[in-house]
């Protein structure tokens, strides 16, 4: 979703500019490996096929972490490139960044400068070290602007572009309106909301998970719940004995990850999103639905303070203040799209990427 428009965005900046020994290569690490999560966003994207698929899959932090570098190392041996471009804050993004930098190459960070200052969460440590060896700064406001110059960052090495997920939303909201997933769902004409749960904070310990069940149970009392289950957290319901109470309960519905633009598609119709995404934070924004955050800090706070986006914690008290608040107002929000959000950051990063010296 991060790198399909800047692909496209440098291929026609370099058509234009007439560079036509520019060469990109796409490289897919395969953290995320499964045909839900992986192989349906690049055909929906229309993204071209991986030049190189390193195929990590899953693992721990340090397995999977090492791996990439292993890999990596190797595609960037046999063909060195001028520039590394890494995107968001996944394991890939910090492996990748540190063996480009490893061997002499400019590395640019897209999604730079975010902070949640919590260093439990895994992604915090990759933003960190991506953003303390990075060349070039790309980012989605200026809260991160400011982060990165508290930091000692040079402030001409920071470029404000924007947000790339917003781009692939404005790119792709035409097309996932006329899907019909509402309807095969049931839920055409109705009040619904959308709950997405992935972080190891909210599913790996049983005693937060377990209040997390109740929560949806006594929400679907209010509205019905379709609930896209990531892998990961399927599998912690079922070790620990929870699936069950949600399958049992009429009003929620549980479905297996969708493609981007079907999920896209119920994100437009929902009334409120509850989620622990990142992504999702600023989706919701741009698309005016109500989001509760199920999480004690975000690295992404201009969803707050501009967008839709309100945390709630894993806390029945916070959820159902909330969602009470939010049943009274209709479910709108007053809010403003945050400046560059405007579905032309990938041009910008590719302006950039073509003027840089390297």
């Amino acid at each position: 979703m991060k790198v399909a428009p800047i692909i496209k965005a440098v291929e026609a900046e370099a058509k234009k500019a007439g560079a036509n020994n520019l060469e990109q290569e796409l490289v897919h690490t395969g953290q995320h490996y499964s045909k839900e999560m992986s192989q349906l966003f690049f055909d929906q994207l229309g993204l071209p096929i991986p030049d190189v698929n390193l195929e990590v899959g899953s693992g721990s932090h340090g397995v999977q972490t090492g791996q990439i570098m292993a890999k990596f190392e190797r595609v960037l041996l046999e063909s060195p490139p001028n520039i590394v471009v890494v995107v968001g804050d996944v394991n890939s993004t910090a492996a990748c960044a540190i063996d480009a930098k490893k061997m002499g190459i400019h590395v640019a960070h897209v999604e730079a400068g975010l902070r949640s200052y919590d260093r439990s969460m895994p992604e915090e440590i990759n933003r960190l070290v991506t953003d303390s060896i990075s060349d070039s700064f790309f980012v989605t406001d200026m809260g991160a602007y400011r982060n990165l110059m508290a930091e000692g960052v040079e402030e001409e090495k920071i470029y404000f572009v924007g947000n790339v997920m917003i781009d692939t939303l404005f790119a792709h909201k035409g097309a996932a309106e006329k899907l019909d997933i509402l309807m095969k769902l049931g839920i055409e004409g109705e009040k619904f909301g959308v709950v997405t749960l992935h972080r190891p904070s909210n599913v790996d310990n049983p005693d937060v998970l377990a209040n997390i069940v109740s929560i949806l149970n006594m929400l679907a009392f209010k509205m019905k719940i379709v609930f896209p289950v990531h892998p990961r957290t399927k599998g912690k319901l079922i070790e620990f004995g929870m699936l069950a109470q949600l399958e049992l309960n009429n009003q929620i519905i549980l479905i297996n990850p969708l493609g981007y633009l079907e999920f896209l598609n119920l994100l437009s119709n929902a009334s409120f999103v509850m989620s622990d995404s990142g992504g999702i934070q600023e989706e919701t924004t741009v698309l005016g639905v109500p989001c509760l955050t199920m999480r004690e800090n975000t690295e992404r706070p201009i969803t707050i303070l501009e967008g839709t986006n309100q945390l709630v914690n894993a806390d029945k008290n916070s959820v159902f203040r909330a969602f009470n608040d939010l049943q009274r107002a209709n479910f709108k929000c007053d809010t403003k799209v945050p400046d560059k959000w405007d579905g032309l950051a990938g041009e910008r990063i590719a302006k950039i990427i073509l003027s840089l010296n390297v």
